[in-house]
């Protein structure tokens, strides 16, 4: 019987696993295949508070995780199949085996929208890729297109220029949705190129990427633009389908919780981009992930008809 399950090992799954585990709740962190959710994919990231120099995403979750195991988290790398929030406690089937969970945390997360067009399945891991981090190393000297127009496509494309001999953004609006100051680093930097007003129609190739279709917004112009690779980043869709039926879900799949991560069902907290937050941020998912490990905490006071002692900052 565990006192708390955490599904997902991201940013807000691991500051669950930290205060949990300051909490002595000796919480179980079901991490999946990799540690660190989406910002382990990221190249640099440069607005965490207390890195002033940046830092990368690997190494950032490798901090999360270091802290999260120091006071008392088990890590487990294992895959969550089927859960059962019908019954208390709750049941969690994964293929290790099943556990019973008095609290269960759901960090998910989000994986890349895709561009449903043709060739884009077809040269997944030949030429198309949503990860940068991951795969920026093989496109040196190449030319390179990122598809998208935010955070992550511009932040992404600076990195692929460390590579890359020529990185194209290609937006469908005429002007980006980054920050500005990404937006500035990128228009100064000679190796990229913008192309406007454009949506991708096609990805083109043989027995690897050269090229993608492109037809512009406005003039409803088509033209074939010759790259090595495309790097897409146009949104991100939650990782919910295991709770379908569980919890309350918004129109898109997000999990609805109120303002101290609870979720429709007394006892499951969610945490981190699976909540669709309005700002997807690795701070903003630290601190979901707080919020609902404290809120289990309480829970379980409440269930052993214990006081909930009153918490002083830090």
């Amino acid at each position: 019987m565990e006192n708390v399950v955490i599904i997902g090992s991201g940013p807000a799954g691991l500051t669950a696993a930290i205060y949990a585990g300051r909490s002595m709740l000796n919480p179980l962190v079901i991490a999946g295949h990799a540690m660190g959710g989406q910002a382990a994919l990221t190249a640099e990231i440069e607005n965490y508070p207390g890195f002033p120099d940046g830092i990368s995403g690997p190494d950032l979750a490798q901090l999360f995780q270091r802290q999260a195991e120091k006071f008392g988290a088990r890590i487990e790398y294992d895959i969550v199949t089927s859960v059962d929030f019908s019954r208390h406690p709750f049941k969690i089937t994964t293929y290790g085996g099943e556990i019973e969970a008095k609290t269960v945390i759901i960090c998910t997360g989000v994986s890349p929208r895709k561009l449903d067009v043709p060739g884009e399945k077809e040269f997944a891991g030949r030429g198309v890729s949503y990860c940068a981090t991951c795969d920026g190393f093989f496109y040196r000297d190449k030319v390179v297109a990122v598809v998208g127009g935010g955070d992550a496509a511009v932040e992404e494309g600076l990195y692929l220029t460390r590579f890359a001999k020529k990185v194209y953004l290609i937006h469908r609006r005429n002007r980006l949705r980054a920050n500005p100051s990404a937006q500035k680093r990128a228009e100064q930097n000679e190796k990229m190129a913008f192309v406007w007003n454009s949506v991708v129609t096609e990805v083109v190739g043989d027995d690897k990427v050269t090229g993608l279709r492109i037809r512009n917004v406005e003039t409803g112009e088509e033209s074939l633009l010759p790259v090595d690779g495309v790097f897409v980043y146009i949104g991100q869709v939650p990782k919910t389908d295991l709770f379908v039926g569980q919890v309350e879900m918004d129109e898109a799949g997000f999990i609805i919780t109120d303002r101290r991560m609870h979720t429709s069902v007394p006892g499951v907290f969610a945490a981190g981009d699976v909540q669709g937050r309005v700002l997807a941020q690795v701070v903003t998912a630290a601190g979901s992930g707080a919020i609902a490990a404290m809120e289990a905490e309480r829970f379980l006071a409440e269930l052993e008809g214990e006081p909930y002692p009153e918490r002083k900052h830090g």
